[in-house]
């Protein structure tokens, strides 16, 4: 009897909770071995839809090749953002804050992962167990609930839906005015050894600029 109760004790001590704060770090060292990756991201904010292919190269390299607006295009190196909209021939150029809105693509890689755990509370949505995607998907993920720390933050909230393969499935933000914005990255690709080139963009010179649309840069 005592050895019964000594091995149901050895059994019980190995079988640790993994709390989110754990299963996170589990996540930010996945993406710690990513060097790049390539998916196809859908953004919805409100009743926009945006669609295209995203590319992400270590440390902070991102770029939007966008379907749907077609030919619209997105480049940042964290610093700066610039944004092509062909229907009007414009580039919008803006100098990034430190945490920029703009940057949420970006916060599916360990550099943005430290960010977050840094900035923000880490909790379960509601448990560890696996989770429909959304309602009537057959889709698992396990999703975490980020609640900001300072209202400095550019999102009161997120909610991360991570998949079986410990990659980012879906990014939810609640704006500091309440507005969602989805991120989804779909047919994520990972160590594609995708060129420096591939985020140099140059835009029709026939364009107009216009500087730091968003917000005034920080001094």
């Amino acid at each position: 009897m005592v050895f019964l109760i000594l091995q149901l004790a050895i059994r019980s001590s190995g079988q640790e909770i993994l709390t989110a704060e754990n299963f996170f770090d589990r996540v930010s060292a996945t993406y710690g071995e990513v060097k790049d990756y390539i998916a196809q991201v859908r953004i919805t904010a409100e009743k926009e839809v945006m669609e295209g292919t995203l590319f992400y190269k270590i440390p902070n390299l991102l770029r939007i090749d966008f379907s749907n607006p077609e030919d619209q295009v997105l480049v940042t190196d964290g610093k700066k953002l610039t944004l092509y909209i062909p229907q009007y021939r414009v580039v919008m150029s803006q100098t990034l804050k430190r945490r920029s809105s703009a940057a949420i693509a970006a916060m599916a890689s360990r550099q943005g992962l430290l960010l977050l755990k840094r900035n923000y509370s880490i909790a379960y949505l509601q448990s560890p167990s696996p989770v429909p995607l959304e309602e009537k998907s057959k889709e698992m993920v396990t999703k975490l609930k980020l609640s900001w720390k300072s209202s400095d933050e550019g999102f009161r909230e997120l909610i991360l839906s991570v998949n079986s393969e410990g990659l980012i499935r879906r990014i939810e933000g609640i704006t500091v005015g309440y507005q969602r914005i989805v991120f989804d990255f779909r047919n994520i690709r990972v160590n594609q050894n995708i060129p420096e080139s591939r985020f140099r963009y140059d835009p029709p010179a026939s364009a107009n600029v216009i500087e730091n649309f968003l917000f005034d840069p920080e001094s």
